[in-house]
């Protein structure tokens, strides 16, 4: 009895100590939206003489990186994404037709000789040219670099140095024979079967000894920044096949730092309010579970800077929300001790109760973070971008939640509890939701029929929803591109869509609020998002590129089917789980009520017109796992009390209400941190914390209303005999004779 809590505390020091050290050594990893940047997203294509496989994607990735750290970016990142994707990721580029101009070009580079004037190819100046058989490409350069020389006069040029001097010398050589003023005395030198330059050779290098030394300039007037462009595209070398653009993301530096400093207030604000609303209801083991909140928080936070997650603004957003849950099992701690405390009238004593209830609500806590892990793994393998951090951030927060309340919190709490009364506790009254509950004992599963009918009209006006008015899919599952700009002054959308419709693109979809404009259009090119800028700049003076995201109609496709089958899988995991845990015909009840809570949320976003995007996937696959842990505590409860000598309905009634305390306690923490999100955060968290704010809410009522009545109604087809009591072991002292 001594020696388990020594080693307890002993093993939550280590814990915090090394979270704190991780913490202080290592700097967090912050993702594009929350630092400004551009990411692209390519797509290797089949050419006529390679295959597009994971090999030739490699090679193409090497050569992308040769030219990211050519443009002199800070910390690039490039990876591999399946068989055929690369993810580049270039921190404060923020041009991205700069950066998908110099990166992605495939970059065939090769010198011509010139055998005439009758051809079909344009030199740099306009003019006709023939050319013959490549006699250098760009696997023969060893180097080039950008140079200047005030000497020779302004302007800019690439001086490139050859890898098999001989072929360079025999070519110029050649050309040289020509005499001065014939076309074929020069040497065009094309990249991606355009002319770049095509100088003559100077009349000083003489017939077939051409121009030795294995190095050569290429002229024509460039600029500082063409000629460091080309210099990169020359040295990277050709890509082995061609790359296409399926996705780029575009977020400006205030952006990202707007959304730190939301995300830190809301953090800060949810914090605040959701200890001040434990400690009033637990007052010291509120207060201790408070602690444990906040080593929380620093475990989550060790644990992902070691890991090198990337911090984006949705995974920002799970770590937030994270705190609210992370309440929970605490929460079922807590009510569990009260439980036990009110039974023995007292007698146990305060830590006899706490043991019991630590003991007692392990097996809801289990499952309950099982489901949300199920969720939070179909994120990060399903899900694309940002979301992804989403789903890594809501898998550390469960771990270390449960780190927090079943080791910090269970140390703390033996460590006080002894020491103060039942009243200070906060475990020696069973407060005020539970007598009231008590002492009223509704028979809401008399009801039942009138609870399943309220479900079924909500689910019928949210069906309504999605089918008059559909779901507003954003680009991400769509395709297209959608730009957000900030204008000097205000615009209204009527005024906007006339400056995007004389630029070109009169069906666009135009979005005014505030000192923004939101553009999304399917066709939408580079070029076109300029246009679009300058139409705007006529009307609202100056105008900044806030953000810029695109996706192509292939991955768009993707996407979408992969939220579906995130949906479905999520649905029939959980099914599974249940199944396996408890027994079918719970599993059932819960996953119909997961459905309704699904179908509910889907439809208000239909009603609203809210955009429907990687953000509300990383919502509603939350939602999965908060309702139907929610509904586990039930059926955990329900197993615990049903017996032969209790009929089904009984038990299911006496559930419900033995774990409303905990319900409502657990919602109200997870709803202060939604609404900081709401006050705090963006549009698109506000949108997410909406969806959550809803699907909490119906999660909680489906539990009691749907779910419990469902179990009741399928357990007539049910032929598992119900559970016997538990078996207790008798304790047998004495000596062996």
């Amino acid at each position: 009895m001594f020696r388990a809590p020594v080693w307890r505390a002993v093993t939550a020091l280590a814990v915090i100590a090394i979270s704190l050290i991780l913490a202080l050594v290592s700097a967090p990893r912050l993702g594009l939206d929350l630092r400004g940047g551009t990411q692209l997203v390519f797509e290797t294509r089949d050419s006529p003489t390679v295959k597009a496989d994971s090999a030739a994607t490699d090679r193409a990735l090497d050569v992308l990186r040769q030219r990211a750290d050519a443009l002199g970016v800070v910390d690039p990142t490039l990876i591999r994404s399946g068989e055929r994707r690369i993810i580049v990721e270039l921190p404060g580029v923020l041009d991205p037709r700069q950066a998908a101009e110099v990166i992605g070009r495939t970059a065939q580079l090769a010198f011509h000789p010139v055998l005439g004037n009758e051809g079909d190819v344009r030199d740099e100046n306009g003019g006709k040219l023939r050319l013959g058989p490549a006699a250098i490409t760009g696997d023969g350069i060893a180097d080039a670099v950008q140079q200047s020389d005030p000497q020779r006069g302004p302007g800019w040029w690439v001086s490139i140095d050859f890898r098999d001097a001989g072929a360079w010398q025999r070519m110029s050589g050649a050309a040289a024979c020509e005499p001065v003023g014939d076309p074929k005395r020069r040497i065009a030198i094309v990249l991606d079967d355009e002319v770049i330059s095509s100088p003559p050779l100077d009349p000083s290098i003489p017939c077939r000894t051409g121009i030795a030394g294995g190095s050569a300039d290429i002229t024509g007037s460039f600029t500082h920044d063409e000629a460091r462009d080309l210099a990169v595209l020359i040295k990277g070398g050709a890509l082995p096949v061609p790359l296409t653009i399926v996705e780029q993301r575009t977020v400006g530096p205030t952006l990202g730092a707007a959304a730190i400093d939301a995300s830190a207030k809301a953090a800060v604000a949810g914090l605040v309010l959701t200890a001040a609303f434990i400690v009033a209801v637990y007052r010291m083991s509120g207060l201790l579970s408070t602690l444990a909140l906040a080593c929380y928080g620093l475990i989550s936070y060790a644990a992902l800077v070691a890991m090198g997650a990337t911090f984006t603004l949705p995974g920002l957003a799970g770590f937030v929300l994270a705190i609210g849950m992370a309440i929970d099992a605490n929460v079922l701690v807590f009510e569990r001790a009260r439980e036990e405390y009110d039974q023995g009238r007292g007698r146990r004593g305060l830590k006899a109760a706490l043991d019991r209830g630590f003991r007692n609500a392990w097996s809801a806590i289990a499952d309950s973070n099982v489901t949300t892990l199920i969720a939070a793994g179909l994120l990060f393998w399903l899900a694309s971008g940002p979301v992804k951090g989403f789903g890594v951030t809501l898998a550390v927060g469960v771990l270390a939640s449960l780190v927090s309340a079943m080791l910090i919190t269970r140390v703390l709490a033996h460590a006080v509890i002894g020491r103060v009364g039942p009243r200070l506790s906060g475990l020696g009254s069973p407060g005020a939701v539970r007598t009231w509950l008590t002492r009223r004992n509704p028979q809401l599963m008399k009801a039942r029929r009138l609870w399943l009918a309220v479900a079924g009209t909500l689910v019928a006006a949210a069906v309504a929803g999605l089918l008059a008015r559909g779901l507003n899919f954003g680009v991400e599952f769509t395709g297209g591109r959608l730009v957000e700009f900030a204008t000097a002054k205000p615009l209204s959308a009527d005024v906007a869509g006339q400056a995007v419709s004389r630029a070109g693109f009169p069906s666009a979809v135009v979005q005014a609020s505030g000192d923004g404009v939101t553009v999304r259009a399917g066709r939408l090119g580079l070029d076109d998002v300029a246009r679009i800028e300058q139409e705007l700049e006529r009307q609202a003076g100056e105008v900044t590129k806030r953000s810029e995201e695109f996706v192509g109609p292939s991955l768009g496709e993707e996407l979408r089917r992969n939220a579906l089958v995130a949906l479905g899988v999520a649905v029939s995991m959980q099914l599974a789980y249940l199944a396996i845990r408890f027994r079918w015909t719970f599993g059932a009840a819960a996953v119909l009520a997961l459905l309704v809570d699904v179908t509910v949320v889907a439809g208000m976003f239909a009603w609203l017109g809210k955009p429907v995007d990687g953000i509300f996937l990383a919502a509603m696959l939350t939602i999965v796992g908060y309702s139907v842990n929610d509904k586990v505590v039930v059926f955990d409860r329900v197993r615990e009390l049903w017996s032969p000598r209790s009929p089904f309905v009984t038990a299911v009634n006496s559930a419900i209400l033995q774990t409303m305390p905990r319900t409502v306690n657990t919602g109200l923490g997870a709803l202060f941190i939604l609404l900081a999100l709401m006050a705090f955060g963006g549009d698109s968290l506000r949108d997410f914390a909406l969806a959550l704010v809803t699907g909490i809410v119906t999660g909680t009522l489906s539990s009691a209303f749907v779910a419990g009545p469902l179990a009741v109604w399928l357990a007539r087809f049910d032929r598992k005999p119900p559970p016997g009591p538990p078996v207790k072991r008798r304790r047998v002292s004495g000596a062996v004779v």
